[in-house]
């Protein structure tokens, strides 16, 4: 069983799957809304601060203090 990491944390290319979503109901609902949802599968794009990654057929852009609240597992490594 792999590790829960923060989402900031994965290296390009990297694919993860969703499995926590942390903070206030607005932001966790925000990023549910855009996709961020707990067993989504998502793609590291670009790290660091833009963080832009693929979920879905679409690029996302967050913040740092963004992927804090965003906990996930590999799937895939780089």
């Amino acid at each position: 069983m792999h590790d829960l990491l923060p989402l900031h944390l994965l290296s390009p290319g990297q694919i993860a799957e969703v499995s926590q979503l942390m903070g206030s109901t607005e932001h966790v609902r925000r990023l549910e809304e855009m996709g961020l949802r707990r067993g989504a599968e998502l793609e590291m794009v670009q790290p660091g601060t833009p963080c832009i990654v693929r979920v879905g057929g679409h690029k996302l852009c967050f913040r740092e203090s963004e992927t804090l609240s965003v906990l996930v597992r590999a799937v895939q490594v780089a």
